[in-house]
């Protein structure tokens, strides 16, 4: 059947440059122009074949594609290879879509190569790679500069400004977080409903069967369609107006032109499009049968002609009530964030009062001196921080009064020594300014001086090694133990030759200072041998028997020794190892009291332990023991 043309005062379509008319507008996030199939179509029966332009062999403008959905792109439905006709004269069009400047597939951007094989395009690419990756390096450079700049400006700040600051960031990222995804939820859902919407309202309309003909369109009225809200308008398939609502028709551009060409049977066109005055729309475009014969006659289905019904509506409500929503949300969240910060000052306040607390003890401890401890309530991680402190400064004043009696107790014992040479040189003095001593008088106060400088000399060394008071053996070495107490053994019996000795030894290897090892063995070797009787020269003398009797055994890294004096009284056994300490027993013969001192801490120093008793048949028992070297840690 031949389609008759339309009459000539039928109007068509233009856009009067005094109307405000809607542009086509780049598709707006995050709802991109797409199709939809319509359950129903109010058209049926064949269509007149589309106008089949001139030009390059391809698919025609106005031809259908399979299964594309519009995206908002006015060609989106045409072939790339398919340029529209021109008219004669008119420049070929560039690569891309015609009157939108955008590029399209197979266009060759510069730097590309082009079919004749030129190495021009590699160039370009490698140009592009050396740009990108140089900026690549500037940005992770910039990165890294500004992260050490905050973390610098970040470690500036007292620990109460940086848990202020840290407590109104989090809140503040949370806030945003949640007022983020409000926002684009109600969005989503606000743009999900006014296309739901406009779907059904533009589908109504087209099957109400008032748009099939001139006369209708001119007769009714928007609000006999439900759609007294928005702008409505029909167009054919050459894209010409038949009917409008309002002075501002709705935009006809290439997806609307689609529909009513009926290029996609059953589907519909949904995009954003924007206005000259700023505001946008939302427009869909829904297939509607026109009839174009004139004087209201009714024209039967296939008489139909193809046709599109075009409807827009105002974003202006809904991007009012999302700007409402987003001052509401920034309101939301910089109260939160100052309420945040308050908050985590408060916090930090109350939590660092007992540091601030424990900061001025310490202070006044520097200040002042006294170990005093500090008042303790509580068992949070500050209270546990105070107990540590109180620990240490008990610790700190049981090395003080340690130092302290150190100090006192040996200005205590040197001063004997050096009373007594000064005497005696005195005695020397004297005697010569009279005439002078006789020899034997004279070399008894020499033996005299020669003997309190040997003590003297010890008690330095002593007093020397005690001083050290490190926890721990600097710069161990192997050694062996048996040598270290036959090495003793020998320089003690030749102090003591009146003594008998029982001397078992067997091999035992140590880490350890071989020297200070030697030191104690030496001195509990001494001790067992001043011990030994108390009348040991008479006995000696008189019978030809030893003055007594020192067991030395040496036996799995166990040292015992045993002297036949008269033992260790009661009282006197739990401090036989404090410094200075001689019982009364002891006071009448020479020493100092820091020899068992010095070997309690050597066997502490090497990771052992010593222990002294009364010995079963009489005289006193010192038992060293210290760890084999397969167990001990270098």
């Amino acid at each position: 059947m031949t389609t008759q043309p339309p009459p000539d005062d039928f109007p068509k379509y233009a856009r009067p440059p005094d109307e405000e008319t809607l542009e086509l507008g780049t598709p707006q996030p995050p709802y991109p122009d797409r199709r939809r199939t319509s359950p129903t179509r109010p058209t049926t029966g064949p269509r007149p074949p589309a106008p089949t332009p001139t030009g390059p062999t391809g698919p025609a403008p106005g031809e259908p594609t399979q299964g594309v959905p519009t995206q908002g792109v006015p060609n989106q439905h045409m072939s790339p290879s398919a340029p529209p006709p021109r008219a004669p004269g008119q420049d070929a069009p560039s690569h891309g879509v015609p009157g939108l400047g955008v590029p399209v597939e197979g266009a060759q951007p510069q730097g590309m190569p082009g079919q004749d094989g030129s190495a021009q395009g590699s160039a370009g690419k490698v140009g592009a790679r050396g740009n990108g990756s140089g900026a690549n390096r500037r940005m992770v450079a910039t990165a890294s500069r500004t992260q050490d700049w905050w973390q610098e400006k970040l470690h500036e700040l007292s620990l109460h400004a940086r848990v202020t600051l840290l407590a109104a960031v989090a809140v503040g990222l949370a806030v945003a977080f949640v007022s983020v995804a409000a926002y684009a939820t109600v969005r989503q859902q606000m743009y999900r409903n006014l296309d739901n919407s406009l779907i059904i309202r533009a589908t109504q309309a087209a099957k109400s069967g008032v748009l099939t003909s001139k006369d209708n369109l001119q007769r009714v009225t928007p609000e006999e369609l439900g759609l007294s809200d928005i702008r409505l308008g029909v167009y054919t398939a050459e894209g010409d107006r038949i009917g409008a609502f309002e002075a501002a028709p709705p935009p006809m551009e290439a997806p609307e032109l689609a529909i009513a060409q009926g290029q996609e049977a059953g589907v519909y066109s949904l995009r954003t499009a924007g206005a000259r005055n700023g505001s946008h729309y939302r427009v869909i475009a829904v297939p509607a049968g026109y009839c174009p014969l004139p004087g209201g006659v009714r024209c039967d289905d296939d008489q139909l002609e193809p046709s599109a019904l075009v409807v827009a509506q105002s974003l202006t409500p809904i991007d009012r009530t999302l700007h409402n929503l987003g001052i509401v949300l920034w309101a939301v969240g910089l109260l939160g964030v100052i309420g945040a910060a308050l908050a985590g000052n408060a916090i930090a306040q109350s939590g660092l009062r007992p540091l601030a607390r424990l900061t001025g003890e310490a202070e006044r401890i520097a200040r002042t001196e006294e170990l005093k401890p500090i008042p303790v309530t509580g068992s949070d991680e500050i209270s546990r921080l105070a107990l540590a402190f109180n620990a240490m400064l008990t610790a700190l004043a049981r090395s003080q009064d340690r130092q302290r009696r150190l100090v006192g107790d040996a200005g205590h014992e040197l001063r004997t020594p050096l009373t007594s040479i000064r005497t005696n040189l005195d005695l020397l003095a004297q005697a010569d300014k009279k005439g002078g001593l006789r020899p034997e008088d004279r070399q008894q106060l020499l033996d005299d001086v020669r003997a309190q400088m040997d003590e003297l000399t010890n008690l330095i060394g002593d007093l020397t090694e005690l001083a050290r008071d490190t926890p721990q053996v600097r710069n161990a070495e192997l050694i062996e133990l048996s040598n270290v107490v036959e090495d003793a053994v020998i320089k003690v019996r030749r102090r003591a030759q009146s003594l008998e000795w029982d001397v078992q030894l067997t091999p035992f290897p140590v880490w350890g200072d071989e020297r200070l090892l030697g030191r104690a063995v030496t001195n509990l070797l001494d001790n067992a041998a001043k011990y030994s009787t108390p009348d040991a020269a008479e006995r000696s003398t008189a019978e030809g028997e030893p003055a007594g009797r020192v067991s030395v055994h040496l036996l799995d890294g166990v040292l015992t020794v045993t002297d036949s004096g008269p033992g260790i009284a009661d009282a006197d056994l739990p401090h036989v190892f404090e410094r200075f300490y001689r019982s009364s027993e002891a006071r009448s013969r020479p020493g100092s009291g820091l020899g068992l001192a010095i070997v309690k801490h050597a066997a502490e120093q090497h990771g052992g332990m010593i222990y002294a008793r009364n010995a079963p048949g009489g005289g006193a028992q010192f038992t060293l023991w210290l760890p084999h070297a397969a167990t001990q840690s270098r």
